[in-house]
């Protein structure tokens, strides 16, 4: 049974598509949503999420914390919104075939994850359904129209793609974090060799004392990046290749 009545969206989501009126109780003059969203996002860059609050970012635009409650109704929308904006001037990805388009394409969120590491630090509430966010999905998707994936074989793609971008850019960014607060980093291939044992781990032995895990300042991060979206890629191509054999 459907029925015509609208589907209801998520707080922040209803007012990135203009389903909610702006400016509650009238607007206030020479202020607007997309100045407080980029007042907050200017924070985020300088000193991280912990700083951006209604308050900071009211004190910062000149005006009190109850005129940004006419745009916003609370900071978790606020961040919302943050989100989208920040996949802003998103690059235009492109490729000769799905492939290469898709490895450029999560290569380029990676780069810009770490461009804005706060991201990392925002609470996943709603789904990636902003416009900006929708238009890069969209681009991945448009690649993967010339397989015989279904659509959701395609969404589960793109997600696959997207939460390894996000992990990647996770750890590393934890790692840097450590670093700041002058916390010691191990190389774990070190460790390995310490702790390991030739009968108890034969395998992990031989791969530990291989050298060819050796990564003691970590300068091989990237590639380990991209060795892994080469896996998951060849993953994706195998599937593809058994979806067009079956038709």
């Amino acid at each position: 049974m459907t029925s015509d009545a609208e589907p209801e969206l998520p707080p922040g989501l209803d007012l990135m598509w203009g389903k909610r009126a702006r400016g509650r109780k009238g607007p206030k003059p020479g202020l607007t949503l997309d100045a407080i969203v980029e007042q907050a996002i200017a924070i985020a860059d300088a000193e991280g999420l912990a700083a951006v609050s209604m308050a900071r970012v009211a004190k910062e635009l000149g005006f009190t914390t109850m005129s940004l409650y006419r745009y916003v109704d609370n900071k978790d929308e606020l961040l919302q919104l943050m989100w989208n904006a920040s996949a802003t001037g998103a690059p235009t990805v492109e490729g000769d075939d799905w492939r290469t388009f898709l490895y450029s394409w999560a290569v380029a969120q990676r780069a810009m994850i770490d461009a804005r590491p706060w991201i990392l630090e925002m609470p996943i509430v709603t789904p990636p359904a902003g416009p900006n966010s929708l238009r890069w999905i969209e681009q991945a998707l448009t690649a993967l129209d010339e397989t015989p994936l279904s659509h959701g074989e395609r969404m589960g793609v793109v997600g696959l793609l997207s939460s390894y971008a996000l992990g990647e850019a996770r750890m590393s960014y934890d790692v840097r974090v450590a670093a700041e607060r002058g916390e010691r980093a191990f190389d774990y291939a070190a460790v390995l060799r310490a702790v390991v044992e030739r009968e108890a781990y034969p395998a992990l032995y031989r791969t530990a004392w291989s050298s060819e895990i050796d990564d003691p300042d970590g300068s091989g991060e990237d590639e380990s990046f991209r060795f892994g979206l080469e896996v998951i890629l060849d993953g994706i191509a195998a599937r593809v290749e058994r979806a067009r054999s079956s038709t």
